[in-house]
């Protein structure tokens, strides 16, 4: 095994907080001296049925953990998914059918094979041992906790002063997040900084069922396309894993150079030095950004797609975008398309191009419209969903994808 020192630089690449990282060291001694492996768990809610590389953040640290010789849990949260996480939420969230929660967690074995490797991955489900809990064990476990000790965390605490209702089954939600830790004997759980008060919630029920205490590695919720908001499938600024290849390799290329480094330090498999190597020479100048984000892009691509499909990826986006007058930096914008097709001018003022369909008329008229390279002469053209190259003007560019 690593040593235990090299063990833990690698785990705290990109990680927001470690609580504690004294304890978790001695962990990882104990771990080495005793050649038994430490047991990481991290959980997700089925709540969508594909995952995005926001997703992948704490996929990445679990693979860095098995890289190491640790024994790594995937933890469908199938029960919990009943429920709904009101982490961040400032109104009571509908909770799930059982239905929609099991059809989310069909794919999520497959997904998760393209990072994890699936031999020594176990999959766990929090219902093995929440639907055998009997009413009198879940008030045993509910008594653990107190109102006022739920009513500390940040968006509890605001609706109660907004008085806005919070539904009882939502303080169940980190009790039995917390008591998946006891169920699964824990020694690290893997999360957000939106869910550190879940996380330590598991740390204080396994001290109140006799274990020892488990660490929590934090990690950075990632941004997305715009580089401002959390990447989010409902704000349509997410890169899915099962995007066509052209698609995740243009959306990867569309990011600003600061969230290009952010997403080579959390989702990359170069090495520490490797890192460091290119942040002084991006720094310095000796390393073009363009190269190193289509270095990035080659990369995730070929992680979930394969060798040839990234190769036809860059090929198709050397061809599309390179040599043709374009910027470095391209924004990307994600729309819904209302309807099998969609007005040009609609596409513009939706996607921010303009300010309204008559201005976007005003330019299709004079001249100043083109689309994939092809001037836009009618104003009533319509486009099916797909990618486009948005030009406006001499100066104004953007990449227009439909989900």
């Amino acid at each position: 095994m690593v040593k235990p020192e090299e063990q833990l630089a690698i785990i705290k690449r990109g990680a927001v907080e470690i609580i504690v990282e004294e304890d978790l060291l001695g962990k990882i001694e104990k771990s080495y001296r005793d050649g038994r492996p430490l047991r990481i768990k991290a959980g997700f809610d089925p709540t969508a049925p594909d995952i995005h590389l926001g997703h992948t953040v704490l996929l990445e640290k679990m693979r860095q953990f098995q890289e190491l010789g640790h024994e790594v849990i995937f933890l469908i949260g199938d029960f919990t998914g009943m429920i709904g996480d009101p982490s961040g939420k400032s109104e009571m969230r509908k909770p799930l059918t059982r239905e929609e929660v099991i059809e989310n967690a069909k794919t999520y074995r497959v997904q998760i094979a393209k990072i994890l490797d699936p031999e020594r991955t176990r999959v766990a489900f929090n219902s093995e041992w929440m639907e055998t809990m009997t009413a009198s064990e879940m008030i045993r476990l509910a008594s653990r906790y107190t109102v006022a000790r739920m009513l500390e965390r940040e968006d509890f605490r605001t609706r109660w002063v907004n008085q806005n209702p919070i539904g009882i089954h939502e303080f169940l939600y980190p009790l039995i997040q917390g008591y998946d830790s006891v169920a699964l004997h824990a020694d690290v759980e893997l999360g957000g900084t939106d869910q550190k008060f879940n996380l330590m919630v598991g740390r204080e029920l396994q001290r109140e069922y006799g274990q020892e205490a488990q660490c929590i590695v934090l990690m950075p919720l990632l941004e997305g396309l715009d580089g401002v908001k959390k990447m989010s499938k409902s704000l349509g600024n997410y890169i899915g894993i099962t995007e066509p290849p052209s698609e995740m390799f243009g959306k990867i290329m569309s990011i600003n150079d600061d969230l290009m480094l952010r997403y080579y330090e959390l989702l990359s498999h170069i090495s520490l030095e490797e890192f460091e190597t290119l942040k002084k020479g991006l720094g310095d100048g000796t390393v073009h950004p363009k190269a190193a984000k289509e270095t990035l892009a080659f990369e995730i691509v070929e992680r979930y797609w394969g060798r040839d499909e990234a190769v036809r990826a860059r090929n198709e986006f050397e061809h599309v975008f390179r040599g043709k007058g374009l910027p470095d930096h391209v924004p990307t914008v994600s729309l819904r398309w209302e309807e099998k097709e969609m007005w040009v001018p609609k596409i513009m003022k939706l996607s921010g191009l303009t300010a309204s369909t008559g201005e976007a008329l005003r330019l299709i008229r004079q001249g100043g419209v083109t689309v994939n390279e092809k001037k836009i002469e009618d104003p009533d053209t319509a486009l099916p969903a797909g990618r486009y190259l948005f030009k406006v003007g001499k100066r104004k560019f953007l990449s227009v994808q439909a989900v």
